[in-house]
């Protein structure tokens, strides 16, 4: 269900349209994660592509999806500390939501990147429609 409402919203124009505004390019990664997955295990996926990547964790109390866009790894950025080795993908989110931008690294980067917290999108669902409603 949950990666059919990403698949659905990146389906459609005012779904690209959206995610555009805030970094989302035709072709970019997107990773789907869990509240309670490792943050580790996430960006190790994340470093498969080698480019800046969505991604995208449902509330599993909402089911609102979230979207979080991280770019890639940059000596330009100040280095930080790594981030905690069993810090969970959604105490991540709700940091780079509450703050809008977060430079992190992990412990197997050289150097770190940023996450920026993308506003949950929402449309009405019109009669006959029901695609993605609230996202």
């Amino acid at each position: 269900m949950f990666a059919k409402r990403v698949a659905d919203l990146l389906g459609s124009r005012e779904g690209r349209e959206y995610l555009s505004q805030y970094g989302w390019a035709q072709g970019m990664p997107v990773v789907m994660a869990a509240t309670n997955e490792s943050l580790s295990d996430v960006m190790g996926l994340v470093s498969v592509h080698g480019r800046a990547a969505l991604i995208a964790m449902a509330n599993p109390e909402t089911e609102e999806l979230h979207f979080v866009h991280v770019s890639t790894p940059s000596p330009v950025l100040n280095e930080v500390a790594p981030s905690s080795a069993d810090a969970l993908v959604g105490s991540f989110f709700e940091r780079v939501e509450r703050e809008s931008m977060v430079t992190f690294r992990m412990a197997y980067w050289k150097y770190s990147e940023v996450a920026n917290a993308i506003p949950t999108f929402s449309r009405p669902v019109r009669a006959g429609q029901g695609i993605f409603g609230t996202v």
